[in-house]
């Protein structure tokens, strides 16, 4: 599916999967309509739909992912170009990728794969960077993509690589979002209680999505930088 042709935009709409990467968005865009989704399927259909609704002129996808590439290591910053959801292909806008850092030596673009489900199996996302060759898997680009078609506004995605490819994540990763994208701690602590051997990897997991953000933040801010001189060179 083609990009849709736009000026460029001043009032982005954003949708992101927890209230975590929410807060730290805001950061980077003051005056943009942010929402989360929870990380579930129905969130991101609903969340996309009301920031489409909301008088955005483009759409915006950004937080973390799965790796599904084994050579992309967490901390990895994706700009796909396009988005492949429900047998679909959708086109980033070539603006918004531009604007987001596309290009950068510390940055991939690629395909962007959507998921309808968390998947936490190593074998599940090699079968699925065969089947696909997709650089990374979220669960809220899709949506956001096809919401941006069926309103005629541009998007673009920015993502950044969380667990690696060739890592299997512990049940408990699965459980413990609440939906208002925040963390539902029972959840967490009796999953942990029911199964200790889990905390292991979840540190790991931690200290992952913790390199991740931290990546996120320095290419944003590398971004930033880089328009203002930009802007004074003009």
């Amino acid at each position: 599916m083609a990009a849709t042709a736009h000026i460029t935009p001043t009032k982005p709409g954003i949708l992101v999967g927890l209230t975590a990467e929410a807060k730290f968005i805001r950061q980077v865009f003051p005056h943009a309509a942010i929402a989360a989704s929870g990380a579930t399927s129905a969130g991101a259909k609903r969340e996309a739909a009301r920031l489409a609704a909301c008088g955005a002129d483009c759409l915006l996808s950004f937080g973390l992912a799965a790796g599904l590439d084994p050579a992309l290591p967490a901390g990895t910053i994706i700009v796909p170009e396009t988005v492949l959801a429900w047998g679909t292909t959708y086109v980033c806008d070539p603006t918004l990728r531009h604007i987001l850092g596309s290009g950068q030596a510390s940055s991939v673009g690629g395909s962007l794969l959507h998921s309808d489900h968390v998947v936490l199996d190593a074998g599940e996302k090699a079968a699925l960077f065969a089947q696909s060759g997709s650089t990374a898997l979220d669960m809220e680009s899709g949506f956001l993509a096809r919401t941006a078609a069926d309103a005629g506004l541009p998007f673009a995605v920015l993502r950044v690589v969380c667990d690696p490819a060739t890592r299997t994540l512990p049940p408990v990763a699965g459980a413990v979002l609440s939906p208002d994208g925040g963390l539902n701690i029972k959840a967490l602590l009796g999953s942990l209680l029911r199964k200790p051997t889990q905390i292991p990897a979840l540190m790991a997991l931690g200290k992952d999505a913790s390199l991740a953000r931290k990546a996120m933040q320095n290419f944003l801010q590398q971004q930033r930088t880089l328009q203002a001189f930009a802007r004074l060179a003009s």
